[in-house]
């Protein structure tokens, strides 16, 4: 395929995620991004589970019921010729690495505030990740048709909780009850709403001017008054949003809307598609950006899923292309494994739903049939595999043993932890002094011990006990330090056969550490960079 086609593919496409705090209306504006982009006729929104309907992208047992994102779907659709890849990243209390992988494969996020809420804590840790890893962030503040903040303070808010100058780019006609548009800034149109039933349709809107006489007719006076005089103190004291500081992450473009009433979604739409940079900016370890477009074939492995269909029983291992052209059948070096593997069995994915998929291009997101092939933080190409930044792992913070109830059932489980854990939800330890052999998770929230139970039980027929420890760190050691640990330390080993020790709280680290000056305790796995 000539550069040229491939270029033209590369500037369709958008491929972002959308962080938020629980709660914040994550799924619910993922739901209507899909309404308005027209890959489903009818919102499914996650508050009518109880008439059989769960959101598109939300698919285990555990997500259906508690109406919660547990784990990241990958959803494709297309919108005004532009190609998206919408990465659905976890947005309950206690997410796993796998939200922070994901971002990874992000080349935008858009981040979701509650407007009566502003900035909450999950939003700040997510925030953080795309901060560190230069991703371009769009703010919506959703729930504008209930009581908000201060639109002024919530600006304020975003600029000294997250240090980053936050620009609206559309306005508020009214806030909570008298919510009844959007003005656009830059287009100077005010688009006025109409509620639909229960938001699972488009809203129609009409567009008026923030001076038509017949706004006054409308509404309350008080609230045009005022929307007038906060468009004038905007424009004039705030300015306009600059696409070149939004790329560079020096400010977020603000919108605001009501995803459950569908107020500012389409609009919203389109302005994303207007900024969001399309995928030619894949950062290196040496600080260039690949090419994605004269280099030849390349992709890295963000996500491994075990049992996203139950039918077919395998395990699929989610790519990001960054360079070059995926085809069906391609042989590829594989960089873990150092030999060439064919990618025969590919797939496009909308939530549980898949497709052959026999092309992709840079910015897509495809799965593959996975016997165990691919791991999290793998490396295909059909060149020199290039430089790209190692995937973040995180020490996890809560440690547990696991066993299983029933030795019938002993092979299921261990098939299961194996899986599991492959994924990268939490991690594996074994340990001969902890637990008495028993094997060891460690995550970075109370809920993946319950989702790791619930799914050890839902896809391997596998019930569990499981015993908290007291373990609240956790830190690798190298292999040349390994033989300096003293005997009562708390030694474990993880799936990849690394060394880790285990403390109960900071000071236990510090002491540790005090004691034992020439053994380097490291945040991260050793194989990592």
């Amino acid at each position: 395929m000539s550069p040229e086609s491939i270029e033209k593919e590369v500037k369709r496409r958008k491929t972002f995620a959308i962080i938020a705090h629980p709660d914040a209306g994550k799924t619910t504006l993922t739901e209507k991004l899909l309404l308005y982009g027209g890959a489903i006729q009818l919102a499914g929104a996650v508050k009518a589970r109880k008439e059989g309907k769960t959101a598109t992208s939300d698919w285990m047992a555990m997500e259906k019921e508690r109406g919660i994102s547990i784990t990241s779907a990958a959803l494709q659709f297309e919108y005004n010729n532009s190609i998206l890849n919408l990465l659905d990243t976890p947005g309950h209390e206690d997410f796993s690495e796998d939200t922070y992988r994901t971002l990874m494969a992000a080349d935008t996020a858009v981040m979701v505030l509650d407007a009566g809420k502003g900035v909450e804590p999950q939003t700040v840790k997510l925030f953080r990740v795309c901060r560190d890893r230069g991703i371009p962030i769009i703010t919506f503040i959703n729930k504008m048709d209930r009581p908000t903040k201060d639109l002024y303070a919530l600006l304020d808010e975003i600029e000294k909780v997250l240090g980053i100058k936050a620009v609206p780019d559309v306005w508020p006609l009214g806030t909570g009850f008298d919510f009844k548009g959007v003005y656009d800034l830059r287009e100077k149109q005010l688009h006025l709403f109409d509620r639909t039933p229960g938001g699972k349709q488009k809203a129609a809107f009409r567009v008026s001017g923030p001076n038509d006489k017949s706004l006054d007719e409308q509404f309350d006076a008080d609230i045009v008054s005022a929307f007038r005089e906060q468009i004038d103190l905007v424009e004039n004291g705030i300015g306009s949003v600059d696409p070149n500081a939004f790329l560079v992450g020096r400010e977020t473009p603000v919108y605001f809307g009501s995803a459950v009433n569908n107020f500012g979604i389409e609009l919203f739409l389109n302005k994303f598609l207007q900024l969001a940079p399309a995928p030619d900016h894949i950062p290196l370890r040496d600080g260039n950006l690949l090419d994605p477009v004269h280099s030849p074939f390349s992709a890295f492995v963000f996500k491994v899923q075990a049992n996203m269909n139950k039918a077919h029983r395998d395990r699929i291992a989610f790519l990001r292309v960054c360079s070059g052209v995926f085809e069906r059948g391609l042989n590829v070096n594989h960089n873990r494994l150092d030999k060439q593997v064919k990618l025969s069995s590919s797939f496009a994915f909308f939530g549980q739903d898949r497709n052959t998929v026999d092309l992709a291009y840079p910015g897509d997101i495809i799965g593959l049939v996975n016997p165990g092939t691919f791991k999290i933080g793998d490396i295909l190409s059909s060149g020199t595999a290039p430089m790209l930044r190692a995937l973040p792992s995180f020490a996890p913070e809560l440690f547990a043993t696991i066993s299983c109830k029933d030795t019938l059932q002993l092979k299921s489980f261990k098939k299961g932890l194996d899986q599991l854990a492959e994924e990268g939800i939490l991690h594996l330890f074994t340990s001969r002094t902890i637990g008495g052999g028993v094997p060891i998770i460690g995550a970075m929230g109370k809920l993946q011990f319950e989702v790791f139970q619930r799914r050890l039980k839902d896809e391997y027929a596998a019930d569990t006990n499981l015993h908290v420890l007291p373990y609240g760190i956790s830190r690798w050691i190298s292999v040349g330090d390994r033989a300096k640990v003293p005997s009562n330390a708390n030694l474990v080993e993880d799936m990849h056969g690394n060394a880790a020790l285990l403390f109960d709280t900071e000071w236990d680290m510090n002491y540790f550490q005090k004691n034992n000056e020439e053994i380097d305790l490291l945040a991260n796995p050793p194989y990592q960079d």
